[in-house]
C-alpha cells in the first residue's frame, strides 16, 4: 500500500515513534490511536468495496472528519469518515469521487 513518505500515515504529524505493521506493511503512525483509525478505516473499505486489497488512501481532513478516496487499480472508493475518541468508526458515509478535492 503507498503511504505519505513523512508523517503518520493517517493525519501526517511527524512527532512521535509509533510503529505497526497494517496489510503486512510496516507503517508509521504518530500515536497508536492513529493507527487504530487506519485500521479500522481500511477493514471498513474492504467490506464495503469486497476488495481484498488496497492500493492507496488519499485523505484530507482531521479529527472532526476525513474525505477520503480509496485506490485499487483503476477502481476508486470515496467517502467520508470520523472516528471517536478511543478510534472506532463513528460515521462513515460514501461519496461521490472528486478528484479535484485532492491534490496528486
Amino acid at each position: 500500500m503507498r503511504v505519505p513518505e513523512k508523517g503518520c500515515v493517517l493525519c501526517e504529524a511527524t512527532w512521535g515513534d509509533y510503529w505497526e505493521e497494517v496489510e503486512g506493511q510496516r507503517m508509521f503512525f504518530c500515536c497508536d490511536i492513529c493507527a487504530v483509525e487506519f485500521k479500522n478505516m481500511i477493514r471498513e473499505i474492504k467490506s464495503r468495496t469486497g476488495w481484498k486489497s488496497i492500493d492507496e488512501v488519499k485523505i484530507e481532513g482531521d479529527y472532526r472528519g476525513r474525505d477520503c478516496i480509496a485506490l485499487k487499480g483503476d477502481k476508486r472508493y470515496g467517502f467520508f469518515v470520523r472516528f471517536d475518541s478511543k478510534g472506532q468508526v463513528q460515521d462513515f458515509n460514501d461519496r461521490p469521487v472528486t478528484e479535484a478535492r485532492f491534490e496528486s
